[in-house]
């Protein structure tokens, strides 16, 4: 018994729609699997940070070092919001999202220890 040529590109045609579906289904998968992941990291992080007592001398120490060349000295001035009124916008969750995955533009992500967030937060 033979197959006809448009049996078999019909064959052909199935198999290549298969394989581009598992590959999709494949990159969809794991990429589910390093966001959920990455959500539970950053979600112990945030937790074990608000956890922390803060030191306001710390966070002025780290704030200089880390913050004054883009937010200036009083934290009002070049790049907005002024941090001053940011716990308007945003809770001590978001902030810290903020600063460990640099969520708004143009603020850069910090990999930054818990302690040292508190420190910040409590400055």
């Amino acid at each position: 018994m033979t197959i006809s040529s448009s049996s078999a590109a019909e064959k052909t045609l199935k198999m290549k729609i298969w394989k581009l579906f598992f590959i999709v289904f494949m990159i969809l998968l794991i990429s589910g699997f390093l966001f959920y992941f990455n959500y539970e990291e950053n979600k112990t992080y945030i937790l074990n940070t608000l956890a922390l007592k803060g030191s306001v001398k710390e966070g002025n120490t780290l704030f200089k070092i880390n913050c004054v060349g883009c937010r200036g000295i009083t934290a009002r001035e070049l790049v907005r919001p002024d941090l001053h009124s940011i716990t308007l916008l945003l809770n001590d969750t978001e902030i810290i999202k903020q600063v460990i995955e640099g969520v708004t533009p143009p603020v850069p992500s910090f990999e930054i220890d818990p302690q040292n967030i508190s420190n910040l937060l409590t400055y």
